[in-house]
């Protein structure tokens, strides 16, 4: 369900506390009808963070509300959003995340990467106050996460890994045999190590011709 915006509501997100200031009014509005249901909605931003559209996705119980991917993602594809942000109310007041929560979180991650349209954060809002996912770190924990990375994903992620350690390595073997040059020629072990960036200590260790 399309929720209608005024210009006042149409802001450039700077902060979760932009997104709960607005978050916050239409969760009071909705709650004089479905007062202990909870509701979950996606947020479209443009390139500047300015909200393009505000979309209830579900609404379900008491404890939760089930979100389908293709569901939270439909209407920010139609409106060209270049990210989104996830929001979710607990009529229960307690703001900590559940298993459940943590779960489509990671999914819909997952989901925004693969279609371009990274998922910004995450807030689960009461009508007094809000948690964020991304101010306390817990959206770039589930970033990590590997559980809904499809094959493709890991393969790529696991290259890129497995390159950069190739090249961290190689340009230490490059380091050590520059070192032992020097140190062939009698330069001091404290120039060495400056030019290097290898540690006196290992310098000392080195074995030359």
């Amino acid at each position: 369900m399309h929720i209608k915006l005024t210009n006042s509501r149409k802001i450039q997100v700077l902060c979760s506390d932009d997104i709960y200031g607005i978050m916050q009014k239409i969760l009071l509005r909705e709650n004089k009808i479905d007062r202990n249901r909870e509701h979950f909605w996606t947020i479209s931003l443009d390139s500047a963070n300015k909200i393009l559209n505000i979309e209830l996705v579900s609404m379900g119980s008491v404890t939760q509300t089930i979100v389908e991917p293709m569901e939270a993602f439909s209407v920010p594809l139609q409106k060209r959003a270049v990210r989104i942000i996830l929001v979710h109310n607990h009529p229960s007041g307690n703001l900590k995340p559940s298993e459940g929560d943590r779960d489509v979180t990671d999914r819909l991650i997952q989901v925004g990467r693969i279609l371009r349209t990274p998922v910004l954060d995450h807030l689960i809002i009461t009508e007094k106050t809000y948690f964020s996912f991304k101010d306390v770190g817990l959206l770039q924990e589930l970033e990590k996460s590997t559980k809904y990375m499809t094959a493709y994903e890991l393969k790529r992620r696991y290259q890129k890994e497995a390159l950069e350690r190739g090249n961290v390595e190689g340009k230490k073997e490059k380091a050590i045999e520059m070192a032992k040059a020097m140190k062939e020629e009698g330069i001091a072990i404290e120039i060495i190590a400056k030019i290097s960036g290898l540690s006196p200590t290992m310098i000392k260790r080195l074995k030359t011709k």
